[in-house]
């Protein structure tokens, strides 16, 4: 008795953290947070409030200590299962580490809060969940690129490499050009134009390595992202669907037991009134 009450306890304070309206809460908190953290890096900010805001600072780490340990015995051990639990464990747990003497530099790292907006906000989240799915599709549309530039490395600095020898050296300098060219940062006047007045025909080799590279290799990226958040968010529709017709469902067979319920009632009561000594009583 005792351990089913624990038990409901533990269950209604798990459904208590994560109502929306705590939710809500811890993020507007850490959006403060995030406030406050900018405003310290201004040497004006900190002599006007003096102490204030390190104990905002250190209040809103309690509150967010607080809610962890509140999850942890709601859930034990699965508290653990949920990846986006631990990032948030991992994050608060950075943020406890004293930030004074070899530790100073994780001073910095407070900021890493702000991330704990991933783990709160549904459809950052859901980004975030399709940018990890995405990743064996991004990897192979890297090594292309990779392979890409690869080839065009080796030829570039093959054709150029006498003549310009800051860019085009050897195949390290001729894969950092390339990379300045795939960006399109000044690629023409810095790069490419000098190189066509010694080498007429080499807006040949540059607008095939542009259509490639940044026209062709980088869209693959976008749209391997776009379709697997498109897959997310279908996905994410038919769970909530799936979830609607299953309530839906079980309250028709809660009306259905119901319904029965009452008929079977009524039978038994037109059943006792066909009793021969109710019509006698009735009779007489």
């Amino acid at each position: 008795m005792i351990w089913q009450t624990v038990q409901s306890r533990r269950v209604q304070l798990g459904v208590w953290v994560e109502s929306a309206l705590v939710q809500r809460f811890i993020i507007t908190l850490i959006c403060i947070n995030a406030v406050t953290l900018g405003l310290e890096t201004f040497d004006w900010v900190r002599d006007v409030t003096g102490g204030a805001l390190a104990i905002f600072e250190q209040a809103v780490l309690a509150v967010f200590v607080l809610e962890i340990v509140v999850k942890l015995i709601a859930y034990d051990y699965r508290f653990f299962k949920d990846g986006w639990n631990v990032f948030d464990f991992l994050i608060v747990g950075i943020s406890l580490v004293p930030a004074s003497g070899p530790f100073t530099v994780l001073r910095a790292l407070r900021i890493l809060r702000l991330l704990r907006l991933v783990a709160k906000v549904g459809r950052l989240r859901l980004l975030v969940e399709s940018l990890l799915k995405a990743i064996p599709s991004i990897g192979w549309v890297a090594f292309l690129l990779g392979l890409v530039f690869y080839i065009f490395a080796v030829i570039g600095t093959k054709l150029f490499g006498d003549a310009f020898p800051s860019d085009f050296g050897h195949l390290g300098r001729t894969l950092y050009s390339l990379f300045q060219v795939m960006t399109l940062e000044s690629w023409s006047e810095a790069i490419a134009r000098p190189v066509m007045e010694r080498y007429p025909l080499a807006w040949v080799y540059f607008l095939t390595f542009i259509m490639l590279s940044a026209f062709t290799v980088l869209n693959l990226f976008i749209g391997i992202i776009v379709n697997t958040m498109q897959e997310g968010q279908m996905a994410e529709a038919d769970a909530k669907r799936q979830a609607s017709e299953e309530k839906a469902h079980w309250e028709r067979e809660r009306m259905l037991r119901l319904i029965e319920e009452l008929h079977a009632k009524v039978e038994r009561l037109e059943a006792r009134e066909d009793r021969p000594e109710n019509r006698d009583g009735a009779g007489s």
